[in-house]
């Protein structure tokens, strides 16, 4: 086997975990798969008769890559839109599968949403701290290479991270988490149109409070009783498909976030095992200010803490 098929072979291997890699740094598949194309690139004009651990490299080039997009759209002052029709990159040893919008949606709950949407709200260095370190267990002292700073100094942006994407407090991640099983079996009922489970799931005079710019126009911004709430959620079948359970503001929440952006946060409330409120916030100041987290046992357990 010559050198250059040796290396399309590691790629190939490897490219499943550079692509994990780079869409969690980025949140957007195309810009993840161009990340990748560009760490192949590199690997392939490289002398790399010196490096030892060839996946290690590879991981620390496409997080490079990902670090100069992330700056970049952050200098663009650009939220992360993937667009499914994004055609894939160039020729490759190893060509990524085009993949459908559902394909894509599929992914992100693999991931959690609520974890892609955190990491959006870091800063890109806090971001490639967390994702290296506490979701690939990449040392401080890689870390900070990608990074260009000390070891220590990665260790403290990584804390950062952790702070903002573990949420509250460990009792108030309990109490919160009691209601989980209560808004999965809601988004799952939302999803599927399902109205006799949404009146089992809604207290009887449960109210609904939603920011105009989300409503059609003669919509009221506040419904009340189940019958009118479930019969409304069931319009938003479409809507639901994309959202997952998050930490919101101190409580249960569900986050609607198409391909990891946000657009939509539901902020719940629960008493006597039913949903008693709920307010719908898509108003771009007011999801700026809300405090989202993730449920450790949502989509991401937390594998580190140093």
């Amino acid at each position: 086997m010559s050198t250059d098929e040796f290396l399309a072979d590691r790629f190939a291997r490897d490219r499943q975990h550079l692509g994990a890699v780079a869409y969690r740094l980025l949140g957007s598949l195309p810009d993840a798969e161009d990340a990748v194309q560009q760490a192949w690139l590199k690997a392939s004009r490289t002398d790399l008769a010196e490096v030892r651990n060839l996946t290690g490299w590879l991981t620390t080039v496409t997080a490079r890559e990902c670090l100069d997009m992330l700056r970049a759209r952050r200098r663009r002052a650009e939220l992360a839109l993937p667009d499914p029709e994004f055609p894939a990159p160039g020729a490759a040893p190893v060509p990524a599968p085009a993949r459908t919008a559902e394909e894509e949606v599929l992914l992100a709950e693999s991931v959690g949403l609520a974890l892609l949407v955190v990491l959006d709200r870091l800063s890109p260095a806090q971001r490639v701290a967390f994702v290296l370190h506490d979701l690939f267990s990449v040392p401080f002292e890689e870390v900070g290479r990608v990074l260009d700073r000390s070891p220590v100094a990665a260790k403290k942006l990584a804390s950062r991270a952790r702070d903002r994407v573990h949420g509250p407090a460990p009792r108030e991640q309990r109490l919160a988490a009691r209601h989980l099983p209560l808004v999965a079996a809601f988004l799952a009922a939302s999803r599927g149109g399902d109205l006799a489970t949404l009146l089992e799931l809604l207290a009887p005079d449960v109210v609904r409070r939603a920011d105009p710019v989300l409503l059609p126009a003669g919509m009221p911004t506040e419904l009340r009783g189940a019958r009118a709430v479930a019969e409304e959620t069931r319009h938003f079948a479409a809507r639901a498909r994309t959202g997952g359970p998050a930490w919101v503001d101190g409580g249960p929440g569900i986050v609607i976030a198409p391909r990891g952006r946000l657009m939509v946060v539901l902020r719940l409330s629960v008493e006597a095992g039913r949903i008693r409120t709920i307010e719908v916030i898509g108003d771009r100041d007011r999801l700026d200010r809300v405090t989202i987290g993730v449920f450790a046992t949502a989509g991401w357990s937390r594998k580190h803490v140093g």
